[in-house]
């Protein structure tokens, strides 16, 4: 369990808005050539880092609450803000749905069209 509980109650609320996909949900996007064609790569590495974190969510989605480590929630705090700072960047003038900008969300268990 987390050590810092409060620091679990604190980002708990705001994780559960972000992540608007369930487990499964996310892990069928996280299997499509669109989630993988997006997000920036680290260097030597094949992987996005969303598409990384997309793996990382759906383990955190499937453990129970009492059950999270310091290092999950620390995942949750960087997935939170993640998906806040790129909600503020919603393009103006192309088509949502087909967006990189929402396949990027996406791979971070965030769809804006839900």
């Amino acid at each position: 369990m987390a050590e810092d509980t409060n620091d679990l109650d604190e980002v708990w609320p705001q994780w559960k808005d972000a992540v608007n996909m369930s487990a499964s949900e996310l892990k069928k996007w996280l299997d499509t050539e669109e989630s993988q064609a997006v997000g920036q790569k680290e260097s030597g590495s094949d992987e996005s880092v969303g598409h990384e974190s997309g793996r990382r969510i759906v383990e955190i989605l499937g453990t129970r609450r009492d059950d999270l480590k310091d290092d999950d929630v620390r995942h949750m705090h960087k997935v939170v803000g993640y998906v806040h700072r790129h909600l503020a960047q919603r393009p103006t003038k192309e088509d949502i749905g087909s967006s990189k900008w929402r396949y990027s969300l996406m791979n971070w268990g965030h769809d804006p069209l839900k």
